[in-house]
């Protein structure tokens, strides 16, 4: 039987949970599938991460085609590709979830889409593509995160798209623990949803000057991390998927860029 004392000492642990606030640049609770919660212990190992971490490499195109969300049309014939399949701490696996994420440079711009498998959507409804969609994160979503200075590395610029081609750019700077939704990066999002095929897709074209300010020629290296974000309900019971892992405890699990991995500019 569940006593009074036990109904006590319950109400007190949800008060402590209430009240504790933990730093982060956008608060989302601890998902019971990052790495603080999977082992149920949390004397147990976490995940380790060898930087630099896995690298990225990705082909130069003299002329793209126009962007867009077919896999199979000749703009991302030549792409590179790799994939998340796993969450943050790379322990769960998510074969029913896993995304394709294609990628290549011109002179100009960094092409990416993102391929995703899904069983059912959570979506801001009505869709708006017409500005920046804050708490984007908050439903599915497909998130990469760029930065070029390997020594400041709290500084990035981070970018999102909703299966409805909802999307927001933010300019990250960790040690003011702020984000400025103001900045506008000047890039093309798209997102577009097969309901016959339980696939959405997520498309962008990013002009490389909003990332960086030097000229990016091959074998330049840029910081970067993918991510995304599925299920419905509150965070607990969502999924949180990480390409590089961040294996963090008691912090929001994407925002980590001392481990974020490596993309590669070649030609």
């Amino acid at each position: 039987m569940f006593s009074r004392r036990n109904f006590a000492f319950l109400i007190l642990i949800l008060c402590a949970v209430t009240i504790l606030k933990l730093p982060a640049v956008r608060v989302r609770a601890a998902s019971s599938h990052s790495p603080q919660s999977s082992s149920g212990d949390s004397s147990a190992k976490v995940c380790e991460f060898a930087p630099p971490g896995v690298a990225f490499s990705i082909p130069y195109v003299s002329k793209a085609q126009d962007l867009n969300t077919n896999p199979a049309s000749p703009t991302w014939a030549h792409a590179a590709s790799t994939w998340i399949e796993k969450d943050c701490s790379h322990q769960i696996d998510y074969p029913k979830l896993k995304t394709e994420v294609r990628a290549f440079w011109t002179d100009s711009d960094l092409y990416l889409l993102f391929i995703s498998p899904y069983t059912e959507l959570n979506l801001w409804l009505p869709a708006d593509n017409s500005k920046d969609r804050l708490k984007l994160w908050d439903r599915d979503v497909v998130e990469f995160f760029l930065g070029d200075d390997w020594q400041d590395i709290m500084l990035y610029r981070e970018f999102e798209i909703a299966p409805t081609g909802d999307w927001v750019d933010l300019a990250i700077d960790l040690k003011k623990d702020t984000y400025d939704a103001n900045w506008n990066s000047g890039w093309q999002p798209q997102g577009r949803i097969d309901e016959k095929n339980h696939i959405w897709y997520a498309a962008a074209r990013v002009p490389l000057r909003s990332v960086s300010e030097k000229q990016v020629q091959a074998g330049t290296k840029w910081r970067v991390n993918l991510y995304r974000i599925d299920g419905l309900g509150e965070d607990p019971v969502r999924h949180f998927m990480c390409w590089q892992p961040t294996c963090v405890v008691n912090r929001d699990p994407n925002h980590v860029p001392e481990h974020f991995g490596p993309v590669v500019f070649t030609k």
